[in-house]
């Protein structure tokens, strides 16, 4: 693109993304103009060639971009993986000797739009005439989701049937505080700094932090991050009817047809190819990576490389040191630095702005939980699930419609069904497929008197049965004989979440780097929150894009924290549908309350309200119940 076509939007990309055209190489947009378009090949595009370091999910996005919209030849493009089987974190395997293991899922939201702009060109799993998108939105809207129980106590009791936050008014202003907070003034502070009791005692925390695996002492600044990213779904947190789910596990729904999308389109993987560091050449600012240093199978070699090949590399993955114990044995707790972690610090030593991995792997106490994939064998199990969920995890439909986390669990366990068969080659009517997991795992447990750390499958199993209602003179034979149930622990699993330093993550695409771009959550992205598919698909369609100079925009990261209409039903969700007449704004001593809080009724009443009804604003803050205009006389 030449410096006209950047030129002539380089004030309506201020709008989406505050950033210089140039510098970027890239722009943002919205709408259909640029999302219906079609790409052109680029410049010489047939003699550029491209190296993929890890075949997670950004991996291969960046594999599908440049295929799909730089038109390079797949030939041209080399995927090395570590391990034997492409997916990363995106999980899904039945072991022999084990049984099923997931090590998570991944919640979906209809606003992931680089996701979903990929999505609608890959086949899905079941039907190759049908894309990712169209199969996830058709199953969606045919069975919708939705729990019917998101947080339980006292063994398989509804905890929260009203669906309500139960926030304080001081509660909201600490969230509200910190949502609006400047990115530069969280940097490495923990969100117990700016939230108390009144916040962490509220319903609202309970979904919050189990939905997306918060502790009290991880980053404010990534609190934040979620805050603003999903402020059109607040409402949804009470039931999780904002998430959408694919009909299998993230492996066989996503992964294995993106795989086999770029093999059928000639790209090469290359597995059991550990990439161990990139070295680069510096001149002046400029930066280009010239030797890539990779270990297959045991044999050490290298490639050198110019910058005609762009390399993308994943760094740090959430799964590393990933340990699995089984139904008689406990997890290892490993904490060594290797794999994509080791490269990245190689990597790291060469540039200040290639990052600090350091900071992120310093506490492993911070970063760690535990889940578990049980499988159900003895059908008496499936009825302690249906009086939860009002619901028979054997009829193919929603089943938990997300976790449903235990609020009087020491290891504030949560747990979730999906739609069964979780797997292509699951018997449903023999078994069903219960993920759960841990979030504080050096806590002693409530029925086994253990860490969770300790436990074994089937102490784990025995812990959930207890939790869900199973008669306590049954737990132990159900645990033993019922069900097979393999831990996972994850030391690094929410290193995204660690209180980070400005500059710890870094830029897709450093200053000066020609060849080279970082992908995955632990880069640096404009808006948008760690721990998601969509963060990863968008940081390799921003450096395909960069490097390949496609003739099309990025979608935006979803806009809804710029939106009035979300915001302020945000402010009504967050205050469980109360309009926000009698909302304390700011603290005054006791004596000034009541005539503050009449002032304040005053001026609303007679003044502020008043006006505002005679426009359009008037019209919105009625339709979306913001105030309450009972009082209110309109002349």
């Amino acid at each position: 693109m030449d410096n006209g076509f950047y030129n002539g939007l380089e004030r309506k990309n201020l709008i989406f993304n505050w950033h210089d055209i140039e510098e970027q190489g890239f722009y943002h947009s919205n709408g259909n103009y640029e999302s219906g378009c079609t790409t052109v090949p680029a410049e010489d595009i047939e003699n550029k060639h491209a190296i993929v370091i890890g075949s997670g999910i950004a991996g291969l996005a960046a594999a599908c971009f440049l295929v799909r919209d730089a038109k390079m030849p797949g030939k041209n493009i080399t995927v090395y993986e570590a391990r034997s089987v492409s997916g990363g974190s995106c999980d899904g395997m039945f072991i022999p000797g084990k049984g099923y293991v997931i090590s998570g899922g991944r919640e979906m939201d209809d606003h992931f739009e680089c996701m979903w702009d990929l999505f609608k060109d890959i086949p899905s799993c079941d039907d190759k005439n049908v894309s990712i998108l169209d199969a996830y939105k058709r199953l969606n809207e045919a069975d919708p989701n939705f729990s019917n129980c998101r947080v339980s106590e006292k063994r398989g009791q509804n905890a929260a049937p009203d669906k309500k936050f139960n926030m304080s008014d001081k509660a909201q202003m600490e969230v509200l505080k910190v949502m609006l907070m400047k990115n530069d003034d969280l940097y490495g502070k923990s969100i117990d700094q700016f939230f108390t009791d009144e916040t962490f005692n509220s319903n609202f925390w309970y979904y919050f932090k189990t939905m997306f695996a918060f502790k009290n002492e991880h980053s404010a600044l990534e609190v934040k991050l979620y805050l603003q990213r999903f402020i059109h779904h607040l409402e949804g947190f009470t039931d999780l009817s904002s998430l959408r789910f694919c009909k299998y596990n993230n492996y066989d729904s996503i992964i294995l047809p993106m795989e086999n999308w770029l093999k059928d389109h000639g790209v090469n993987f290359v597995y059991h190819a550990m990439v161990t560091n990139v070295l680069f050449t510096k001149e002046g600012n400029k930066k280009t990576a010239t030797k890539v240093e990779v270990t297959i199978e045991g044999k050490e070699t290298s490639v050198d490389i110019d910058e005609n090949t762009f390399v993308f590399f994943t760094n740090g993955s959430n799964t590393a040191n990933i340990k699995l114990g089984d139904h008689h044995t406990a997890p290892e707790w490993d904490t060594s630095v290797y794999g994509s972690w080791k490269t990245w610090q190689n990597i790291a030593k060469q540039d200040p702005s290639f990052g600090n991995p350091d900071e992120l792997l310093a506490d492993p106490e911070i970063t760690q939980w535990e889940s578990a994939t049980l499988t159900t064998m003895d059908n008496e199990i499936l009825k302690y699930i249906t009086n939860i969920t009002g619901r028979d995890p054997r009829d193919g439909k929603v089943v938990t419609g997300g976790i449903v986390t235990i609020k009087d669990s020491g290891w504030v366990m949560s747990w979730t069904i999906n739609r069964q068969k979780h797997f292509l080659d699951q018997d449903t009517e023999k078994n069903t497929i219960v993920w759960i997991y841990g979030l504080y795992t050096s806590n002693v447990g409530n029925y086994v008197k253990k860490r969770m750390r300790d436990c074994t499958g089937e102490e784990i199993a025995k812990e959930w049965l207890y939790h869900i209602g199973c008669p306590i003179e049954k737990i132990d034979e159900l645990a033993a004989k019922g069900c097979n149930c393999i831990p996972c622990m994850m030391p690094r699993v929410t290193t995204y979440f660690v209180s980070r330093s400005k500059g710890t993550y870094p830029e897709v695409v450093p200053a000066g780097v020609t060849n080279f771009a970082f992908l995955g959550n632990h880069a640096n992205v404009e808006r948008d929150c760690s721990f998601t598919t969509e963060k990863s698909i968008r940081s390799a369609m921003m450096a395909v894009y960069k490097f390949a100079k496609v003739n099309r925009a990025i979608p935006e990261v979803y806009g809804s924290i710029y939106d009035i209409r979300w915001v302020l039903k945000a402010f009504v969700d967050m205050r469980d549908g109360k309009p926000l007449n009698d909302t304390k704004m700011f603290e005054v001593p006791s004596f000034l309350e009541k005539p503050v809080a009449m002032g304040q009724k005053l001026l609303l009443d007679k003044v502020i309200l008043p006006a505002v009804d005679k426009t359009d604003i008037g019209v919105l803050l009625r339709r979306l119940k913001v105030f309450d205009f009972s009082g209110v006389k309109t002349k």
